[in-house]
């Protein structure tokens, strides 16, 4: 008999080669863990105060598909502040997390046989994603250029042809830190204008921009018709990665269906953990600001450090909490993730793991107090030397 099988699509999903790393180094304690995309502090103690106080106070119940009205006006106030524009909550609705946020965008635009881009390499929910619901996924990769990462810009048209569906982007970008220019947002809404293709922006690194108070934005462009998804998280900005808790930014057409698909994911945010992030709103800005300044520390201490080190190339990061930086004759990233986890106690990601154009790469998340970041950069300076 023949065993019971998943669909074909959910068996050719890729194994995540972080987790499988960190899970063979977890719980070590002679292993120094750069592997997450978290910071090593926790979340901001008034946030906690908040989310507990409202636990305590009985907020368990179910809550609106949509989210709180509560949270979804201080979203509102929060991007209509952000971005200089009128965003109003009828636009917004409130996810289990930013990879639910992009399940749900892919779910309510994408279907089977559909035609997705997606700028890579990129985290491998984005191009995951659509596979699960039986899309096909063609990436342009971003290349590293005197020293930064860049796009090619008539590449990207090139790929985004008639009949496309959807285009994935995420800036910045997760691993490579590349930030799309402000002057390219403008060329790549007409040109998916023209031919009807939905941008769905992962936006959730757009606080931890090196470049100004926040990423280019395509919101900042877009009309309430336009076919313009943003997704985010309050993981990042705010610290709050175990929490859970993300939303979407919707033309008005489409906020109705997305309560639906809501209703048949996971009927609706907790409560509790909905009081927390109007607190992050509405009280977090001077952590987001301290948090971006000790991320651009820490984002020049680790570049320099790998610069300094030999056959070493390490383009500087726009955005985020990564280096993304290769080794040179070194072109399997898994197999020296694995030697550096047993011979140097140093817990990185692989390249490979963020799809075929991170192969030969590492990446470091440097959201680290200064002293542990020196730890590593010493450790992998060893490792070389040995």
């Amino acid at each position: 008999m023949t065993a019971p099988a998943a669909r074909p699509e959910v068996l050719a999903l890729r194994r995540s080669e972080i987790r499988i790393l960190a899970n063979a180094g977890m719980g070590r304690s002679d292993v120094l863990p750069f592997w997450f995309g978290e910071s090593d502090l926790p979340t901001p103690l008034f946030i906690r105060e908040a989310a507990a106080e409202a636990a305590l106070a009985g907020k368990t119940f179910y809550t609106h598909n949509l989210g709180r009205p509560d949270l979804r006006a201080a979203l509102s106030a929060y991007l209509t502040r952000l971005h200089g524009l009128a965003i109003g909550a009828e636009r917004i609705a409130v996810t289990n997390s930013g990879v639910s946020a992009l399940m749900i965008a892919a779910q309510t635009v994408i279907g089977p046989g559909d035609r997705v881009v997606a700028v890579a390499p990129v985290w491998p929910n984005v191009v995951e994603i659509p596979r699960v619901l039986s899309a096909t996924v063609e990436t342009v990769a971003l290349e590293p250029a005197q020293g930064r990462w860049t796009l090619d810009l008539d590449q990207l048209m090139r790929a985004l042809t008639p009949g496309t569906r959807a285009l994935f982007l995420n800036s910045p970008n997760n691993p490579t830190g590349w930030t799309l220019p402000a002057e390219d947002r403008a060329p790549i809404l007409a040109h998916c204008r023209r031919h009807g293709i939905w941008i769905i922006a992962d936006d959730v690194y757009e606080r931890l921009s090196y470049l100004g108070d926040c990423a280019p934005s395509f919101l900042e462009l877009a009309d309430a018709g336009d076919r313009v998804i943003s997704t985010n998280s309050f993981s990042k900005a705010w610290r709050m990665t175990g929490w859970r808790m993300g939303w979407l930014t919707l033309p008005p057409s489409l906020v109705e269906p997305v309560g639906v698909l809501l209703e048949y994911n996971t009927s609706c945010a907790p409560d509790f953990i909905q009081s927390g992030a109007v607190a992050a709103l509405e009280q977090g800005e001077p952590d987001i600001r301290a948090l971006r300044d000790e991320l651009m520390a820490s984002r020049d201490q680790v570049v320099a450090g790998l610069r300094a080190l030999p056959g070493f190339e390490a383009p500087t990061p726009d955005g985020g909490m990564y280096a993304f930086f290769r080794i040179e004759g070194r072109g399997d990233s898994m197999a020296l993730a694995q030697d550096l986890i047993e011979r140097a106690g140093l817990g990185l990601a692989p390249g490979s793991a963020v799809g075929p154009e991170g192969r030969g790469w590492l990446r470091w998340c440097f959201a680290a107090r200064p002293e542990k970041n020196a730890q590593g950069l010493e450790r992998l300076g060893r490792y070389l030397a040995a």
